[in-house]
C-alpha cells in the first residue's frame, strides 16, 4: 500500500491493454494530466483460510506476505529503475534529469552537482546514480551536451567529479523532447513538486541511444542506431514502405548484422585494422563494449600464448582511436590481421534483447515494432500540438477582434459615467452586442477584465492597420493548421524531412556495415606452426618449453598429441610445456582420429605375435588406453601400412625357417580394441618395413597370415 504523499505509479495512471500489436498506425490515447493525483484505493486484504503445513512447503499468511512484497519489489525495479519505456525512450532517472535540466534551462551550462541536487527532488535514490546517468547522457551526445572532462569512451577513463563539469540540454532535446502544454504530470515522491509521467519525445530516443539494464527476472539490451536512418525509416513507415535498420556505435567498428534478426539476435563486430608500412598495423576503431585498455590486454594475452606475432604495442588514442602494432620478424600483415580477429577482442559477438515498457507493460519487442510504436506516438503528438495551436490561434483571434471593436467603436467611452464596477462591466458587455456577428463566441467577464486593463496610452496610439494585418496572419495560420490536421501523415513526413535537413549532418554513421558476413577464420592454419614440440631422449621428456632437445615437429595450440609407449599404451594430450614419457616412448604425433596405423606386438602369455591395422578414433584427454594385451611388447609400429613386412626370427635349435615376409594387405583396418591376426609363434629378432641388409633372397616366399585370433 502506498503512502498518501507517494505519487501514483504508471500502473495507477494508465489502464491500457498489453496485447495490441503496434503494426497499426492509429495514434494511441496519451494520458491527460490528472487534476488532483490521488493515491489509489488500497486493495482488499487477501482472505486466508486455516491451513496446516507440515515440512518446509505449504502456504499461509507469511508465505503470501513474502510473495506480495517480492512482487511489489520486482514491479518497482522493472518499471521504475531498470527498463526503459518505448514512448520517450528513457528510464525514470534519465527522465527526471531531463526534467530538472528543462526547469533550469537558460541556454547556458549548469554545474552537474547542481543538476544532481535538482534531480534529487524527483528521484528518491542516491546522488551517485544520478551523476552516472548524467555522464552517460552526455556521452550519448543526443540530448545533453557537456563541458569539461566527461571521461573517454575509447580509453575508459572516468569523468571528473560533478563539481568540476557542466551540462545543458542540446538544441535537439529542447525542440523535440519537451512540450509542457501536452505533458501529463504527477506529484513527486515527496509531494513538493510535479514531474512528467512521460516526455512527449518526437524522435525515437530509445533506438537512438540504446539501453541496457538488469531487473528482477529479466534484462534488456538495445543497441543504438543512426539518427538519419531512424528518421528515414519512420518516413517509410508512414508511407507504408519497407525498411531495414542496423546498429550504429560511437566506437565505430565493422558490423556483420546477418544474424541481427530485427534486434532479437546477435551481431559480430570487428575493430578497424589498417596496414601501415611493411611491418605495422593500426587499430582505428573498437568493437562495441571494448576500450583500448581491454583490447590491448587481450592482445598481450594472445602474444604470451604465441597466437599473435606482435612485438610492440603503442596506444596513441586521444580524441580518436589509434593503437599501433609492430609485427614480429617474419610475420605477414594479412596473417596478423586474421590472428587478431581470431584470438583477441578485435572481434566480438554481442546479443540484443529488447525488453521494454510499452503502454506501461514489460514486453519483448523487435526494433521495427519499437519504431512503429514511436511513429504512432509521433503522429499523436503532432496532432495534439496542432490542436493546441489551433486553440491558441482561436483565442488570439478572439482577443484581437475584441480589442479592435473595443477601440474602433469607442466602447471604452461607455464606462465614463458608470458609478459601480459591476455597471462598468455591464456597459462593456452591452457595447459588444451590436457587433456579435464579428465574434466567434460570447464575450465573458474575463474578456471584459482584459479589455479594462488596456492603458490609455495604448488606446491613443492604436494602429488599426497593424491590428488588421495581425488578424489576417492569425487566419492564415489557422488555415495552415487545419490543413495539417486534415493531412496529418503528409505533415508528419514534412516534419521528419525537416529533422533530417537540420540534424542529419551532425550525426553521421560511425559503424561500417560489412558487405558480406564475416567468413570463418581457419584457426588451425593461423597457428599450425606456432609451437615446436621437442624431445629430450636422455631424460625422457617431450614438450614445447624444453631447453635443447631434438625438434620433432611444429603444431598449433589447438592441436592434440597422441603419445604411444612400447607396451601398447597410449594417451591423448594437449601440447605440453614439459611432459615426462620415460625412455619407453615409441611414438608421438599430432592426433588424427582417422589416420591408419600398423602395429605388431607380442603377447607375453603364450609368446604369440599379432599384427593389426587400426585408427585411434576419439579419445578423452589425459585418459590412458591400450591397443595391445596387458604387458605386451610392441615390436613394430608405423603410420599407414607398409606393403611388406620383413621378419627375422631369433635362432633356435632345429629351426629351419629364420626369416619370412608378410603382406599387410591381408589385414583389414579395424577398431583400436581389435585383437588382430596372429603373425607367428616364433620369437622375433627384428622386423622391418623395407628389405634389410643381409636378407636371404633365396629363402623362399612368405607365408599367409594365420586366421584372426
Amino acid at each position: 500500500m502506498s503512502d498518501k504523499n507517494e505519487p501514483p505509479s504508471l500502473f495507477d495512471l494508465f489502464t491500457m491493454p498489453g496485447d495490441e500489436s503496434p503494426e497499426s498506425l492509429e495514434p494511441p490515447e496519451l494520458p491527460a494530466p490528472p487534476e488532483s493525483p490521488e493515491s489509489p484505493a488500497p486493495p482488499e486484504p487477501p482472505k486466508h483460510t486455516d491451513r496446516t503445513s507440515s515440512g518446509t512447503g505449504g502456504s499461509g499468511p507469511l508465505h503470501e506476505l513474502i510473495d506480495d512484497n517480492f512482487l511489489q519489489f520486482a514491479s518497482y525495479t522493472i518499471c521504475n529503475r531498470a527498463i526503459p519505456t518505448v514512448e520517450d525512450g528513457l528510464k525514470p532517472v534519465q527522465r527526471r534529469i531531463m526534467h530538472a535540466l528543462w526547469e533550469a534551462d537558460t541556454g547556458s551550462f549548469k554545474k552537474v552537482a547542481g543538476i544532481v541536487g535538482d534531480t534529487m527532488h524527483y528521484h528518491p535514490h542516491g546522488d551517485a546514480s544520478i551523476y552516472e546517468a548524467i555522464v552517460n547522457l552526455v556521452n550519448m551526445r543526443y540530448l545533453v551536451e557537456g563541458q569539461g572532462n566527461y571521461g573517454n569512451l575509447f580509453t575508459g577513463d572516468p569523468a571528473a567529479a560533478p563539481r568540476y563539469i557542466e551540462c545543458r540540454l542540446t538544441e535537439l532535446a529542447r525542440k523535440e523532447v519537451f512540450n509542457p502544454k501536452i505533458t501529463a504530470y504527477i506529484t513527486s515522491y515527496d509531494g513538493t513538486g510535479k514531474e512528467p509521467v512521460l516526455l512527449p519525445a518526437k524522435i525515437p530516443v530509445l533506438l537512438l541511444m540504446g539501453a541496457s539494464g538488469i531487473a528482477v527476472g529479466l534484462s534488456t539490451e538495445i543497441f543504438p542506431h543512426n539518427f538519419r536512418e531512424l528518421i528515414e525509416a519512420q518516413i517509410a513507415i508512414i508511407q507504408k514502405k519497407p525498411f531495414t535498420l542496423y546498429p550504429d556505435f560511437q566506437t565505430g567498428g565493422i558490423i556483420d548484422a546477418s544474424e541481427y534478426a530485427e534486434g532479437t539476435g546477435k551481431i559480430k563486430i570487428r575493430a578497424t585494422i589498417e596496414k601501415r608500412d611493411k611491418n605495422k598495423l593500426a587499430i582505428t576503431s573498437l568493437p562495441y563494449g571494448q576500450t583500448t585498455e581491454s583490447l590491448i590486454s587481450s592482445i598481450e594475452d594472445a602474444i604470451k600464448k604465441k597466437k599473435v606475432m606482435v612485438r610492440e604495442i603503442t596506444d596513441l588514442t586521444s580524441k580518436k582511436v589509434e593503437i599501433e602494432l609492430v609485427l614480429s620478424t617474419g610475420a605477414t600483415q594479412e596473417k596478423a590481421i586474421q590472428s587478431l580477429y581470431a584470438f583477441t577482442n578485435c572481434e566480438t559477438s554481442i546479443t540484443s534483447r529488447p525488453v521494454v515498457l510499452y503502454r506501461n507493460r514489460p514486453r519483448e519487442m523487435t526494433v521495427p515494432d519499437i519504431l512503429r510504436a514511436n511513429t504512432e506516438l509521433l503522429l499523436d503528438i503532432l496532432k495534439r500540438e496542432l490542436e493546441v495551436r489551433a486553440k491558441e490561434l482561436d483565442d488570439a483571434f478572439h482577443s484581437k477582434t475584441l480589442e479592435q471593436i473595443f477601440i474602433e467603436e469607442r466602447i471604452y467611452k461607455r464606462i465614463e459615467e458608470q458609478e459601480t464596477y459591476e455597471a462598468v462591466q455591464q456597459a462593456v458587455l452591452d457595447g459588444f452586442k451590436p457587433f456579435r456577428k464579428r465574434l466567434r463566441r460570447e464575450v465573458t467577464l474575463e474578456d471584459v477584465e482584459q479589455l479594462l486593463q488596456i492603458k490609455i496610452r495604448r488606446i491613443s496610439r492604436y494602429d488599426i492597420e497593424r491590428n488588421r494585418k495581425e488578424i489576417e496572419g492569425i487566419l492564415a495560420e489557422e488555415a495552415e493548421v487545419a490543413d495539417n490536421l486534415a493531412h496529418l501523415r503528409a505533415y508528419a513526413t514534412r516534419y521528419l524531412k525537416g529533422l533530417i535537413k537540420t540534424y542529419g549532418a551532425k550525426f553521421p554513421r560511425l559503424s561500417q556495415i560489412a558487405d558480406a558476413p564475416f567468413g570463418a577464420i581457419e584457426l588451425r592454419s593461423l597457428t599450425a606452426s606456432e609451437l615446436s614440440v621437442k624431445i629430450d631422449r636422455e631424460n625422457g621428456y617431450i614438450g614445447t618449453d624444453l631447453r635443447g632437445g631434438e625438434e620433432l615437429f611444429k603444431c598449433s595450440s589447438l592441436d592434440k598429441l597422441i603419445v604411444v609407449w612400447n607396451d601398447g599404451k597410449y594417451r591423448m594430450i594437449a601440447p605440453p610445456d614439459k611432459f615426462f614419457t620415460d625412455k619407453h616412448l615409441l611414438y608421438v604425433a599430432i592426433h588424427d582420429r582417422d589416420r591408419p596405423y600398423t602395429a605388431v606386438y607380442t603377447d607375453p602369455k603364450y609368446g604369440f605375435t599379432y599384427i593389426k591395422r587400426f585408427s585411434f578414433g576419439g579419445c578423452i584427454i589425459g585418459k590412458e588406453y591400450s591397443f595391445a594385451t596387458e604387458k605386451s611388447k610392441v615390436v613394430f609400429f608405423s603410420e599407414g601400412a607398409p606393403e611388406t613386412l620383413y621378419v627375422k626370427y631369433k635362432p633356435a635349435k632345429s629351426q629351419r625357417v629364420n626369416q619370412q615376409t608378410f603382406k599387410t594387405s591381408d589385414v583389414l583396418v579395424k577398431g583400436v580394441s581389435a585383437h588382430g591376426k596372429q603373425l607367428t609363434c616364433k620369437p622375433i629378432k627384428s622386423i622391418f618395413a623395407e628389405k634389410p641388409r643381409g636378407w636371404d633372397a633365396e629363402a623362399g616366399p612368405g607365408l599367409e597370415l594365420m586366421p584372426e585370433s
